[in-house]
């Protein structure tokens, strides 16, 4: 479970990520690769809501459900199937979330790396001195990071898909599924922050298992940003990083710590 307290705080670290943004003029660095975020993820949700439905057309037919439903003639079965495909396609739509997700993350990983460095050293201070190597290394660590959370990921969310086929069971899978999608997200969001205290990958799992409401409450707002279309699509993940940055800050973590 996560802490109720936690997922506030990270709620509310997004009204002060906009203030951040607002009063350091960071617009730039964040309308243009939303722009982009925005016109490949429209596309996708077409190609992925169309062919669930093809796909869950198939395996009605391939396992003579639809043929039998028909038969049976009972409408309380037939709205309970309903419900099962929608949630089945609500289902495949996360996934789809998750793997597009990740391949932004994936990109978008110097992007995201400098805006966290950035925010960071404004709110110390004092400037971080680049370097083209450690900014590989934050690279290297993101995507690292990004395809073990798709690995663990996806094993849930095949898991979860199985489940939307059993009725009434399957009405609660598409808010287990979203909750694992926000935690995965906050995760890799909050990891740069801990990649510049020279944090091991480990340990930074251990503080977001002791912490999952910082993760899940990030994770939130982005998918709530999915659901404003166009200006939600462009804010939300540069948004994510910034407020991560911001709350993680606040929380005055060690640097390096014992391994």
């Amino acid at each position: 479970m996560f802490s109720l307290r936690e997922v506030i705080g990270a709620l509310q670290s997004y009204g002060k990520a906009h203030q951040f943004i607002q009063q350091q003029r960071l617009w730039k660095w964040i309308i243009i690769p939303g722009i982009i975020y925005c016109l490949l993820f429209m596309v996708g949700i077409y190609f992925v809501w169309d062919y669930s439905g093809v796909f869950i057309d198939y395996l009605l037919n391939l396992f003579a459900l639809k043929r039998w439903i028909a038969e049976l003639e009972n409408s309380f079965v037939n709205f309970l199937f309903l419900l099962a495909g929608f949630a089945v396609r609500v289902v495949f739509l996360l996934l789809y979330f998750s793997f597009f997700k990740y391949l932004f993350l994936i990109v978008g990983s110097p992007l995201f790396a400098y805006l966290s460095e950035k925010t960071e050293a404004i709110m110390q201070g004092k400037d971080f001195p680049f370097s083209f190597g450690q900014l590989l290394q934050d690279v290297w660590r993101g995507i690292r990071l990004s395809f073990r959370n798709m690995l663990y990921q996806t094993v849930l969310m095949l898991i979860l898909a199985i489940l939307a086929f059993i009725p009434i069971l399957g009405w609660l899978t598409p808010l287990v599924s979203l909750l694992v999608e926000c935690y995965y997200f906050g995760f890799s969001m909050m990891d740069y922050s801990f990649e510049r205290r020279q944090w091991t990958m480990r340990q930074s799992i251990r503080y977001i298992g002791q912490h999952k409401g910082m993760a899940v409450g990030n994770g939130v707002v982005f998918y709530l940003g999915m659901f404003i279309p166009f200006i939600g699509w462009i804010l939300a993940p540069c948004y994510a990083v910034i407020a991560a940055t911001i709350h993680l800050q606040q929380q005055k973590l060690p640097h390096a710590p014992n391994r």
